[in-house]
């Protein structure tokens, strides 16, 4: 072997165990940090109460609403199930929308499914206080709203967003012949901008500038 080539293998085994000194085998056999699932960020996103009564302080077209969501069925593995109730402040022990999301990774995001319970939803009124209510129905006897998902896509490291597809979300409610939603998440706030409308696509019911806002707030007792 040529004097030159010698000292090259003597310089690069020099330079491996140096290499070695200065990355120790526990750090070099240290697996890289998981990142979390998508759903399993929404969901965290998601849990919680919001209000929108500083939207509604400022503009008297809204009411101030209360929104809470809490984790339901958490042993099971299909993804998160979330219950949600809707109330207006005024009115809180009445809510006007109760429903469970369950939030499924689709291609490109998370799709949020809209269940409805069954019998009457009021049953289930201030559930959110104890989820353990929810031990004695399954998925098996929700109702699905098909149509009415919500697909939802990371746009920014701090927001996700996305709507229903089309008019897809049938709905009678209030003279409407659908349904739409679309929403915006961040880990301290939610907007949500549903709306109904004709066959005609006239709009029928819903706020008519833009969504309402929820910023959260503490978890009532």
């Amino acid at each position: 072997m040529k004097p030159h080539a010698m000292k090259f293998r003597a310089l690069n085994a020099l330079a491996l165990a140096l290499a070695a000194l200065a990355f120790p085998a526990a750090c070099r056999n240290t697996p890289p940090a998981s990142t979390p699932a998508p759903e399993a960020v929404l969901a965290e996103w998601m849990t919680g109460a919001f209000s929108s009564a500083a939207q509604a302080a400022a503009d008297p077209e809204f009411f101030e609403v209360r929104l809470v969501m809490v984790p339901i069925w958490t042993e099971r593995a299909d993804g998160p199930w979330l219950y949600i109730e809707q109330a207006v402040a005024s009115a809180l022990d009445r809510p006007y929308r109760q429903r469970v999301y369950h939030l499924v990774r689709e291609e490109g995001g998370v799709r949020s499914e809209v269940w409805e319970l069954p019998g009457d939803a009021l049953d289930f009124a201030g559930a959110w206080r104890d989820a353990t209510r929810f031990d004695a129905i399954t998925p098996a006897d929700l109702v699905e709203r098909p149509g009415c998902s919500v697909h939802l896509a990371r746009t920014a490291p701090d927001v996700w967003a996305g709507s229903t597809l089309d008019d897809h979300c049938k709905s009678d409610f209030r003279g409407a012949s659908y349904a739409t939603s679309i929403i915006t998440l961040t880990p301290d706030s939610i907007e949500s901008w549903d709306r109904g409308w004709d066959a005609a696509g006239e709009q029928v019911w819903g706020a008519v500038k833009s969504g309402y806002v929820f910023d959260r707030v503490e978890m009532p007792e």
